[in-house]
């Protein structure tokens, strides 16, 4: 997709913002990106990433600057709700995102209020990624004791792609392997949509 300008909302130990930065680096390895290759300011674009940084969806180091991710992926960190960073960060820029990755708040009312926004940003040709939109593993997960205080459902991802499939405004591909193959692990669930 050659994206330059990427977005990702919410990130729990950030692999995926780390993703996006290695591909805009890779792209400028192969002589696809061209300029200055640094990973915030450079001519190779950046990664965004909002996280509220606050504790759910389990602990994270991002707020720590020295931490082996901001120190090796140097994301611009937007420490604030996605509504917050919506208005007062990306809006007062006029930033257009090639890529965004939705992966914040897992309710309906939160993952479509993040979709309805970040859509508005997002360029021509440029796609959304939303993430834990297989159903069948939600309705299948089992969660560690240990974990449960900070699990929360993610049934929010499937309703909203179930509506986006009924509209004419957006192609959407929904990439499931749940139970595929029966002793190896499945995914959540992830779904690309763009403009139609």
């Amino acid at each position: 997709m050659r994206a330059k300008s990427c977005l990702c909302i919410g990130s729990g130990g950030g692999f995926i913002p780390r993703i996006i930065t290695q591909a805009r680096l890779d792209l400028h390895k192969q002589g696809i990106f061209e300029g200055n290759d640094n990973l915030s300011w450079g001519d190779i674009g950046v990664t965004y990433l909002v996280d509220a940084c606050n504790g759910v969806g389990g602990p994270n180091d991002l707020e720590d600057e020295n931490s082996y991710y901001r120190y090796t992926f140097h994301p611009r960190l937007i420490k604030s709700t996605s509504e917050e960073a919506y208005y007062n960060f990306f809006v007062i820029q006029d930033i257009k995102l090639d890529l965004i990755f939705i992966d914040g708040d897992h309710s309906y009312e939160g993952i479509k209020k993040d979709f309805e926004l970040y859509s508005n940003l997002l360029s021509p040709t440029g796609i959304i990624m939303l993430h834990d939109t297989d159903s069948s593993y939600e309705d299948t997960l089992l969660v560690s004791e240990d974990a449960k205080k900070d699990h929360h459902r993610f049934k929010g991802p499937s309703k909203l792609v179930e509506e986006l499939k009924e509209s004419v405004e957006w192609n959407v591909m929904s990439l499931h392997n749940f139970g595929i193959i029966k002793d190896k692990p499945s995914s959540s669930g992830i779904t690309v949509i763009q403009h139609a």
